[in-house]
């Protein structure tokens, strides 16, 4: 891999090119692949320049708080305008309405309330006493 320099990432365009990859929904590994460097070099340059790890953590937060948003509201349902022709060949607006979507309730319920609705629920058992196992039952 040739050698690239962190100056160049730097810039003030540097910065918002690594911010709008990061909002756009790169990963870290497409966005060094970008870069054209790896992986050691571009956490080293993450760790050592607060810019690089500030660009990268506000691009993430953006998309993250739409991919939440969007998420709550499949799971509430939601009315929407679309534009539909009718018989006559005229365009006109029409509401529509999506259902709330079960899953996207069911992931958010898992995930926002956890100790209720997580499918694993973990008991504690106390015994006192002796457990006896027998080998030869008939």
């Amino acid at each position: 891999m040739a050698r690239v320099s962190v100056k160049n990432w730097l810039t003030e365009e540097g910065v918002t090119l690594l911010e709008g990859w990061a909002r756009d929904g790169l990963t870290d590994e497409q966005i060094m692949h970008n870069i054209g460097c790896s992986s050691s070099t571009f956490y080293k340059w993450k760790k050592e320049n607060s810019e690089i790890s500030e660009a990268l953590k506000r691009g993430k937060e953006v998309i993250d708080i739409q991919v939440e948003n969007a998420l709550l509201k499949s799971a509430l349902g939601f009315q929407y305008s679309e534009e539909a022709i009718t018989n006559i060949g005229e365009v006109v607006t029409v509401k529509r309405y999506s259902k709330p979507n079960t899953t996207a309730q069911i992931f958010w319920l898992k995930n926002r309330k956890s100790d209720t609705w997580r499918d694993k629920t973990e008991q504690e058992v106390e015994h006192k006493g002796e457990v006896s196992f027998y080998d030869d039952i008939e």
